[in-house]
């Protein structure tokens, strides 16, 4: 049984959704602005735990200085059970935004299948394109579900 404490000080026995919660902010303030990402795989379980949980697609952007240091994470598109839209204009926006000189895309499929589709494909490839325009690189988009596929890793990028 595991207890937390209110603001007052005093002890309650804490339900799944409190236990959940209290996790989520502590890992998330181990990840945040400037944190410098090595690699992909150093992102990925971070970006599967803030994913994994929505019951509805949703498309997300980590957005990376030009050192592959965090300058945001953005939850820009959420959708239904199995698609959401994503509009390219709004995403080279959000990088404009923030100042990124590369991005890590990446979106759940809540089915819990991690497979990229065609329409996965065909997304990545236009905002690719968009964001070359403005100078910003594509390192991956991530495919999040029971496991994690990477489009780079899958040759699909």
């Amino acid at each position: 049984m595991l207890y937390v404490r209110d603001d007052v000080g005093r002890y309650h026995q804490a339900d799944a959704d409190k236990i959940i919660g209290e996790a989520t902010q502590i890992y998330n303030a181990s990840f945040k602005r400037g944190e410098k990402i090595e690699n992909v795989k150093a992102a990925e379980r971070w970006i599967k735990l803030k994913l994994m949980r929505y019951t509805r697609e949703v498309f997300a952007c980590l957005f990376l200085d030009s050192r592959h240091h965090v300058l945001a994470f953005e939850e820009l598109f959420f959708g239904t059970v199995d698609a959401a839209i994503v509009y390219p204009r709004e995403v080279v926006k959000a990088a404009l935004s923030a100042n990124a000189a590369a991005v890590i895309f990446a979106h759940n499929h809540p089915s819990g299948h991690s497979e990229p589709s065609p329409l996965d494909c065909e997304i990545t490839a236009t905002l690719k394109q968009a964001l070359a325009l403005i100078d910003v690189r594509v390192l991956d988009h991530l495919v999040i579900g029971e496991t994690v596929t990477s489009m780079l890793d899958a040759g699909l990028l």
